[in-house]
């Protein structure tokens, strides 16, 4: 039978369905809540010490310490994964914690990982010297030249990580051509300003990661991490890439996670972050955080497209202007505004009436960030204002400059 357009459409839910159920979340099973609720909870009843054993080898699935594991974190990581096609999701603390924990699940003492120059001047700038503290060696390749990656790795190399969107440069990175050259090696992606818009599974990468706080979040209220497993790579395929998962970790009993997970034909990259950098290292995110996230991701679809579109009718609105050298514009709600100097760019921010000077960008009030590129940057994260009181607001802090 051949599908009607309509028939077609409702056969794949699509985003904004996605972010309101999917996961398959329906009702809480004990008390049929249609919101999930807020399990506060740090420990849970072992029916028997049979029952905690398996929990304990890892040979039946089920809750034994809100550190690793918990009903309302898990809601999140499940609606997360399902808006953005992944295969698996692993909720952390922080933006910060899920991205030392996406590499250390793959690379210890010894390693090398081989990360984007542009991530030296962004928001997770002091990562390089945390992994190197770690016994990691960090080689930084140039984003502008995807072969680099490859020239830079070697046996020893685990992960290449890069932001879909770099800070304060605001340039797209080639995710599709650097992960066609990677041959087993995972590629992580921050693509905590970009949700939606880009999709780094699509083009390749192993894994993504968010900071919830800014997008994902939508309320400047609430900090949290995810790191996902996008499908993308087969983790078994390339066992010398990844031995992480492909050999006995010491750490966890000797468990060769991709054996582990087979029976339930999961995800053996989030199940290491779980019992391993998450477990040891204790970035957890509390159960009420995790609500809060599921609130913000709910609006998601609908959030990101209009502080698009108004970002768009800015960036057009301002080019050209006299007292900007430049506008930086990007498919999403970030926009560049490039200052002769740094007392102009100041002045600038000082000015702004609406739009809050902070060093947050993200959530539904529009914020402004000034940059050091050598050449002074103003990036302006567009909430969810009317787009003319944003310009109107942009336009008169430049009547000062």
């Amino acid at each position: 039978m051949v599908l009607s357009g309509l028939e077609r459409a409702m056969s794949r839910p699509h985003l904004e369905t996605l972010a309101l159920h999917g996961g398959v979340f329906r009702a809480d099973p004990a008390t049929l809540a249609v919101t999930p609720p807020v399990y506060q909870t740090t420990s849970y009843q072992f029916r028997d010490t049979d029952h905690a054993t398996r929990l304990f080898a890892l040979k039946e699935v089920g809750y034994t310490y809100t550190r690793t594991i918990n009903p309302t974190r898990e809601f999140l990581e499940r609606r997360v994964s399902a808006v953005e096609g992944a295969k698996a999701a692993l909720a952390v603390a922080t933006g910060a914690a899920a991205l030392l924990n996406a590499v250390l699940t793959l690379a210890g003492r010894g390693d090398s990982v081989v990360v984007s120059r542009d991530l030296g001047t962004g928001p997770h700038a002091c990562l390089p010297g945390t992994l190197e503290r770690f016994g990691l060696h960090v080689r930084w390749a140039d984003p502008s030249d995807p072969a680099s990656f490859a020239r830079l790795s070697d046996a020893s190399t685990r992960a290449w990580v890069a932001e879909s969107l770099s800070l304060p440069r605001l340039e797209l990175f080639p995710v599709r051509a650097v992960a066609a050259q990677a041959e087993g090696i995972p590629v992580i992606i921050d693509n905590t300003f970009l949700p939606l818009t880009v999709r780094p599974g699509d083009d390749g990468a192993a894994v993504v990661v968010y900071s919830a706080a800014e997008v994902l979040s939508g309320s400047d209220t609430t900090a949290g991490g995810l790191l996902l497993d996008t499908g993308a790579l087969a983790w078994e395929a390339r066992p010398e890439r990844v031995p992480a998962l492909n050999t006995p970790d010491p750490s966890y009993h000797g468990a060769v996670w991709t054996d582990v997970v087979r029976p339930w034909q999961a995800s053996p990259y989030t199940a290491r972050a779980r019992g391993n950098p998450l477990r040891d290292l204790g970035a957890a995110i509390s159960p009420l955080a995790a609500f809060q996230l599921l609130q913000g991701v709910e609006t998601l679809p609908l959030r990101v497209p209009a502080q698009a579109a108004t970002a768009a009718y800015l960036a057009e609105a301002l080019e050209g202007h006299p007292a900007l050298t430049g506008v930086r514009r990007t498919p999403g709600a970030l926009v560049g505004l490039d200052f002769a100097t740094k007392t102009q760019a100041q002045a600038f921010l000082a000015a702004l009436t609406l739009i809050q000077a902070r060093p947050t960008l993200g959530g539904a009030r529009s914020a402004a960030c000034l940059f050091a590129l050598p050449a002074p940057r103003v990036v302006v994260l567009v909430g969810l204002e009317h787009a003319d009181d944003v310009a109107g607001d942009l336009l008169q802090a430049l009547k000062t400059v």
